[in-house]
């Protein structure tokens, strides 16, 4: 691509814009992805904008002083490893980078790559790095760390959700000759090919892929794929190199992270002096306390019990935004009864989402449709709506061997709260079916040790820009962090061909056909998706509300 408009398919894309078949929002979207700059895409769309933060630019921004911010700390171990994008990721975001970025308005930008070009059959994504980068240690940043990250994250050994993303059109199963319990050949997981990942020179990084995908620049900017310094071999700690405006000067779980501007760095220099993140436990009244009592600035992130007791203290600031955030009640496929479809369609069938939308997100939120596909997806295809069906729902039982109903237990961690007042209000709803469900309510640690192995548990799926890019995180057979064991065939096929098409139209029918499989046999009961909001001091500048609650340090000021 020689220029900002140089790619085949951009110029299909402005027809589709100027057709309405495409909306602005998805337009700008899918420009930016196949390598347009945002200025140019903005432009193009009709919408002023185009910077990704340009608040966090302005020369009259107040300097110094230490930001204390409200949020878990959690351990920190091997980052690619991640499964919490606004706990421990926010921490070292700060240290670690991405090689792109995307912003509080879904549109993902170069970041340590300065840019990338993508081939005309969305088959090779060459990656051109910054020049002027540099680790804390003062080594130059250059190819060879991003070839061992990616090659990191996409060993199965790590057990990085990347893989999830990846392994539609970076991975290949091979046949290891062994047999599992059942007698199934035993599959293991590698790159396609030995230049899937390919060092072109110190500044240049090409992915060389099996199939068209359209995400790739998104899929970098994956909370998990933080470049860290290979010689850290996928560790993180006080004192650990990165290429960030911040250091990790202070970590101490279950009470606080500290980290302290550098005085060098290659973007846009930090305002504070200091950056605390300071945990104010699972107890939502003890985060608004400390918010009202000053001991903190704001909350990463706020919960839906938070809402009113939080707007009435004096100076609080509310910011929000519509997300794809939402928490799964996801049903084991290969745990009885859950391996049963129909039983699985009892449980969506028996629960009225808008109901529990007002429930347990006091109406900040809409109605999930039961698929983990979002209407600020832009592949979202709209589907006749699931109304509730009790009947139907023990009909469904019925015919699955349970005449008389289901007992079951469902884990549910504490943190969010909103979760645990989404599964009260469902288990309410399920009796009338048949379905007797008991709330095993289990410390946020406790659950994370375990969400993957319970028959039955609850949730929380964090907001990602497209939609299939979830269904491949979530649902693809085989990867890290398919908590429901779910495998689908057909399923696999149709999302890694939605994943290489450009057409809206074309993409959004294999939208409608993996949203169906969901509904009819997917692993999940998914009733809410909630608006993403939190509070701030009116001193702290700078902030917004990013869909995904990251926080990026170097954008915000505070007032002494």
């Amino acid at each position: 691509m020689s220029n900002d408009r140089g790619h085949p398919a951009i110029p299909k894309l402005c027809d589709y814009l100027a057709a309405g078949k495409m909306h602005r929002r998805e337009f700008i979207r899918f420009a930016t992805l196949l390598g347009m700059s945002a200025g140019t895409a903005y432009g193009l769309a009709g919408l002023p904008g185009g910077d990704m933060l340009p608040a966090a630019r302005a020369q009259d921004m107040p300097k110094g002083g230490t930001l204390r911010l409200g949020n878990r700390v959690k351990e920190i171990l091997n980052p690619h490893t991640f499964s919490w994008g606004n706990y421990d990721s926010n921490v070292t975001r700060q240290v670690v980078e991405y090689l792109t970025i995307t912003g509080h308005d879904n549109i993902t930008r170069p970041y340590l790559v300065e840019k990338w070009e993508v081939s005309d059959d969305l088959k090779t994504w060459t990656l051109r790095l910054r020049q002027d980068v540099k680790w804390h240690s003062g080594r130059p940043f250059v190819a060879d760390d991003v070839v061992w990250n990616l090659k990191h994250v996409l060993d199965p050994a790590t057990g990085s959700s990347v893989l999830g993303l990846m392994k539609g059109y970076m991975i290949e199963e091979v046949d290891t000759g062994q047999k599992d319990e059942q007698g199934n050949p035993k599959l293991d997981m590698k790159l396609w090919d030995a230049n899937a990942i390919e060092k072109v020179d110190d500044h240049t990084v090409r992915m060389n892929c099996k199939v068209p995908q359209i995400a790739v620049p998104e899929h970098l900017f994956h909370y998990p794929l933080g470049i860290l310094d290979p010689e850290g071999n996928g560790e993180f700690k006080v004192g650990s190199n990165g290429t960030g405006p911040f250091e990790l000067v202070e970590f101490e779980v279950g009470r606080k992270a500290v980290l302290q501007a550098r005085q060098e760095y290659w973007g846009d220099m930090p305002h504070i002096e200091r950056l605390e993140f300071i945990d104010v436990g699972d107890d939502p009244a003890a985060a608004a306390n400390a918010l009202t009592s000053g001991q903190i600035h704001g909350l990463v992130q706020a919960d839906p019990i938070q809402y009113e007791p939080m707007k009435r203290i004096p100076g609080a600031k509310l910011y929000q935004v519509p997300t794809a955030e939402t928490a799964v009640m996801r049903m084991k496929v290969t745990e009885k009864p859950f391996d049963d479809p129909k039983v699985r369609q009892a449980v969506r069938l028996a629960l009225d989402p808008d109901s529990i939308v007002q429930v347990s997100l006091r109406g900040l939120g809409t109605a999930g449709e039961h698929h983990h596909v979002s209407h600020v997806h832009p592949e979202y295809a709209q589907l006749p709506p699931i109304k509730r069906d009790v009947e139907g729902a023990k009909k469904l039982l019925a015919e699955a061997g349970y005449p008389n109903g289901i007992d079951i237990a469902i884990s549910v961690p504490k943190d969010p709260p909103f979760k645990a007042v989404m599964v009260q209000a469902a288990v309410e709803q399920w009796k009338e079916a048949g379905i007797r469900a008991r709330i095993d309510l289990m410390p946020a640690a406790l659950y994370w040790d375990v969400w993957t192995k319970v028959p039955f548990g609850c949730t929380i799926w964090y907001h990602r820009p497209l939609g299939i890019m979830v269904l491949g995180l979530a649902y693809r057979a085989g990867v890290p962090w398919n908590e429901s064991s779910y495998a689908n065939a057909e399923f696999d096929r149709l999302l890694t061909e939605a994943e290489g098409i450009i057409d809206p139209d074309e993409r959004r029918k294999l939208m409608e056909q993996l949203e169906k499989i969901m509904q009819e046999d997917g692993p999940i009961a998914q009733p809410v998706w909630r608006n993403n909001f939190t509070f701030m001091n009116e001193k702290v500048q700078g902030f917004e509300m990013h869909p995904t609650s990251y926080v990026f340090g170097n954008r915000l000021a505070v007032q002494g």
